[in-house]
């Protein structure tokens, strides 16, 4: 069993083969959101307290934080975001950017074991993005391309992932922190790609032992009903192994697929997860306003 050990100054979650599926919060991020980062970028945080509640309010273990506004001072606004974040809730942050001045921003402010979303197999983010998670002593996203791109054979993506945990361990960072995402590609465009995560995901896990995330929504791009679409996705990925997925939380039908493929693998003991979120509210008298009935004679 590999857990992938995170957290925040007061609470600690485990991503882990035999754990509850590990919900990363994807909402709390600029990109296509152009009010949102018009906000962000004038120092208007209120849309993303009310994200950061939303978020948890409706099943969020972790919380992606992206600040991705071009033309803007990215590393002054990612730290500024993860610190305000980190006084409204308890939950741990996966901090989410392509420029290493911002993660390092990020990191500096970050109070616990942060997530660091992300570095490839490209040799250049190697050697930027590792010595950032030794030094922090971060876990990390490791997402399975390189310089050739996205390949389309499973094979190659295994190798650049196992290429990613092999380097992190010369820099003595344990295969439990490295989080691999095996790349979700839109199964409009390749009809085969589910097929290609689910049986990479469990190679993943039973080879290279480590835990799996993705952007769980790029399985659906282009499609209509894409929550109906992702539901089935991230129900079928759970069963095939996968750990954790940067997702809407806000979508129900996103948070059923996740509860049910819980309750099915057995990480929901005594399905207290589902029962609390779908059992029907007692009627009137019997448990409800009314208060218990009481046993006549």
């Amino acid at each position: 069993m590999t857990d992938t050990i995170i957290s925040s100054a007061t609470k600690e979650v485990a991503i882990g083969f035999d754990r509850p599926f590990a919900v990363i919060g994807e909402r709390i991020n600029p990109t296509g959101r152009k009010l949102l980062a018009e906000e962000m970028k004038n120092g208007d945080f209120s849309r993303v307290e009310a994200d950061a509640l939303a978020q948890v309010a409706a099943g969020a273990t972790i919380l992606d934080v992206n600040a991705g506004i071009p033309l803007a001072d990215e590393p002054a606004i990612l730290a500024q975001t993860i610190e305000l974040v980190q006084s409204l809730v308890d939950v741990p942050l996966c901090i989410d950017s392509s420029i290493i001045d911002a993660l390092e921003a990020g990191l500096k402010v970050y109070k616990g074991k942060a997530l660091l979303n992300s570095v490839t197999g490209e040799d250049e983010s190697l050697e930027r993005v590792l010595p950032l998670v030794k030094k922090y002593g971060a876990a990390v996203v490791a997402i399975s391309n390189d310089e050739t791109g996205i390949s389309q054979d499973i094979n190659v993506r295994f190798d650049v992932a196992k290429k990613i945990v092999e380097r992190a361990a010369d820099y003595g960072i344990p295969a439990s922190d490295v989080v691999v995402d095996p790349l979700v590609m839109p199964v409009g465009a390749i009809n085969t790609s589910g097929r290609q995560v689910m049986e990479l995901v469990h190679r993943l896990r039973t080879e290279l032992k480590v835990n799996t995330t993705c952007g769980a929504s790029n399985f659906s791009f282009g499609l209509p009903n894409r929550n109906g679409v992702n539901c089935t996705f991230i129900a079928c990925a759970i069963g095939a192994g996968m750990t954790s997925a940067i997702v809407n939380p806000m979508h129900e039908e996103v948070m059923l697929g996740i509860r049910g493929g819980d309750l099915m693998m057995g990480h929901d003991p005594e399905c207290k997860n589902w029962i609390k979120a779908y059992r029907e509210p007692a009627p009137e008298g019997e448990g409800g306003r009314g208060g218990r009935r009481r046993r006549r004679g």
